[in-house]
């Protein structure tokens, strides 16, 4: 079986996938268990009560785990007391992996390993399962509930794999939903107007009304919503029940819908859905496991949770609402995804939109969610800003290389002569030719789709380049360093450049921290950095930030690799689960903005980061906790960027 990796290429600034050995290391996949323990009691409790109850009624208690993973559920229900149990993985070499998980626990002889889609299975006396099945046990569910494909398994399932009246674990999903305004996460949707203060009046940059429009893209917004502060939005809703789905009976997969009567408790902007849903395992819902964030619940104990978070929804056009006013919340569902709308009558069935919503203006393709948060964060804008001034000059032809910026536009409000902007995609055109219409900018930036190896003079009209500016920003990349491709770019043009040419930014710099995570596992995931958005995923320091490594953009890439060997100190007590790794641009003299590190905001070390980016996360092998400052008291690490690839390998020793 081959397994291929998406990997960017910070050299070329493109994605490639790269084939894996059937031995490539699935810790992650495996690694999702372990960050749901409390959930795995739940778990075993509603398995070993369904067993009971099957029990009871004098039948053989035999059951279908679908999407067994490592087998555990399958290993609960055997310890619980089943007959026996037929454990359904696809992923072959998760498969592979719960049959020797099985063995090893002793269940050989009561838990049988079938590597085939759900669907695939056959019942009978020549089949996978010699009979139906009368306990139901499952882990599909995602973020959305039904994003994993839950329904229409459940639904096959119900058909042809196990009884009528059967047992199910967990028994009910509920899902709820509250309408609110918050400014911050409806940035997330769309681009809103930037305004400029230019030597001839103020500016302003608007979207094009194709944007404005649009539905955006169907995929869930899925969030820590327990890390998003109470400021930051305003509940103008209860808490609704949205639908719920009882896995004992038979499941209909089929697109609906399903409407609620709500009332606004208080005015205002109605611009989000946030939804999560609870599951009961048993049928008294005595055994309840629940994603609710926590304003809805604040006197229970929240228990943190990785692989199931919150659902943030986007309306399709702001709603201004009246505080009492009779509302109608619509959700609509197909197999995989869920959206919504809200109406104030009760529509009938016609006039109820189950389609799915579809990006219309290629924004919301080009830019992801947290890439409209960076380009609506007017403060950031004002540092690039202030940049501009400072190297624009009346003759200035500026060259922007970054995927859809909205540097070309702030260059020319700025007074530079002309402006030309390097596109990659035809996508990336296709929104920049739109955001320059609108702004009736077409006629004086001009768009060149072109690979940066592959710029011609005629491209620049033959002009030499005095200004090159990117942000930089591009796509494909994962990892803070990926946007170094903006390095490998600006070498690629050397031979456009004015020989005084002024490159901004000017240089980075990787940036690095040793920290503690509230919620961290003592294990190693793998031996790469990770991206993650830490803004989500709060930490401590138990350092101070280090500069490691410098990039100098004034300069063309190297051909030797460049290296950095040290030791940064600790200087807190606590668990040295990891480092953080982010990166810095200086723009102009004292002007630089971070992918990283906003600031720590007090004694105890505690981190504010940016919340538009993911920072780097390098888990360490084992994890040494220091209850005083003696042992271990420094980190030594050793980093090496690799100019040929792009990549940076890194090495870490608690001392």
């Amino acid at each position: 079986m081959k397994i291929f990796c998406g990997r960017a290429n910070p050299t070329t600034g493109s994605m490639e996938w790269l084939e894996e050995g059937e031995d490539y290391d699935y810790h992650q996949e495996i690694a999702r268990y372990a960050w749901k323990n409390s959930l795995n009691v739940k778990y075993y409790q509603g398995i070993r009560a369904a067993v009971s109850r099957v029990k009871e009624r004098g039948e053989k208690a035999i059951v279908l785990d679908i999407g067994t993973g490592t087998g555990l559920l399958s290993m609960m229900a055997a310890s619980a007391g089943a007959d026996f149990c037929y454990a359904i993985e696809v992923f072959k070499p998760m498969a592979n992996a719960a049959v020797k998980i099985v063995e090893k626990n002793g269940f050989s002889d009561k838990i049988k390993v079938i590597n085939k889609h759900s669907t695939e299975v056959t019942v009978g006396p020549d089949g996978d399962m010699q009979c139906r099945a009368n306990i139901l046990v499952t882990e599909l569910f995602d973020t959305e509930l039904i994003g994993e494909g839950a329904l229409p398994s459940y639904e096959h399932a119900h058909k042809y794999l196990v009884q009528e009246g059967c047992e199910a674990v967990p028994h009910r999903a509920t899902v709820y939903a509250q309408l609110v305004e918050s400014r911050r996460m409806w940035s997330w949707k769309k681009l809103f107007p930037v305004h400029v203060e230019a030597e001839d009046g103020e500016k302003i940059i608007i979207p094009p009304s194709e944007m404005e429009n649009c539905p955006g893209v169907p995929s869930v917004c899925d969030i820590q919503l327990n890390q998003m502060p109470s400021s930051d939005f305003s509940t103008l809703s209860d808490v609704v029940t949205v639908f719920s789905v009882d896995f004992s009976k038979p499941v209909q997969s089929a697109s609906t819908y399903y409407r609620v009567q709500l009332e606004p408790v208080k005015s205002g902007k109605a611009q989000i859905v946030l939804s999560w849903w609870d599951i009961d395992m048993d049928p008294l819902g005595m055994i309840n496991c629940t994603m609710a964030p926590y304003w809805v619940k604040p006197t229970s104990a929240l228990q943190w949770r990785d692989h199931w978070m919150q659902c943030v929804y986007f309306l399709p056009r702001e709603e201004p609402v009246v505080q009492g006013e009779k509302l109608y919340l619509t959700a609509c569902r197909d197999e995989y995804s869920v959206w919504y709308n809200l109406g104030r009558t009760k529509q009938h069935k016609a006039g109820v939109c189950v389609e799915s919503p579809v990006c219309r203006c290629r924004a919301h393709l080009l830019w992801n969610r947290p890439r409209l948060g960076e380009l609506n964060d007017q403060n950031r804008t004002q540092q690039y800003v202030r940049a501009l001034r400072k190297v624009l000059k009346t003759d200035s032809v500026c060259l922007c290389i970054s995927d859809g910026s909205l540097l070309p536009m702030l260059a020319q409000y700025l007074g530079a002569k002309q402006v030309f902007t390097l596109e990659n995609s035809g996508v990336s055109c296709s929104v920049m030719e739109k955001f320059l219409k609108a702004n009736h900018l077409e006629d004086q930036i001009k768009i060149v789709e072109a690979r940066p190896e592959l710029l011609k003079p005629s491209h620049l009209e033959d002009k030499k380049i005095s200004v090159l500016v990117g942000e930089p920003f591009f796509t494909t990349s994962l990892l803070p360093w990926h946007n170094l491709y903006f390095w490998y770019a600006r070498t690629a043009v050397s031979t456009h450049l004015a020989s005084n040419v002024t490159v901004l930014p000017q240089s980075a710099a990787l940036h690095m921290m040793i920290v503690e995570f509230q919620d961290s596992l003592n294990f190693r995931e793998s031996k790469e950095a990770e991206p993650h958005p830490l803004w989500e995923y709060p930490c401590r320091s138990l350092s101070a930030p280090q500069e490691v490594l410098t990039f100098d953009f004034t300069e063309a890439v190297p051909q030797h690799s460049l290296s950095t060997e040290g030791s940064v100190k600790l200087l807190r007590k606590g668990k040295s689960h990891g480092a953080v790794l982010w990166m810095e641009y200086h723009l102009a003299a004292d002007i630089s903005v971070s992918t990283g590190l906003i600031q720590m905001s007090n004694e105890k070390g505690n981190c504010e980061w940016n919340p538009h980016c993911k920072q780097a996360v390098y888990f360490f092998s084992s994890v040494i906790e220091s209850e005083i400052l003696s042992d271990p008291t420094a980190v030594t690490y050793a980093i090496n960027f690799d100019t040929k690839t792009g990549e940076i390998a890194m090495d870490f020793k608690l001392l």
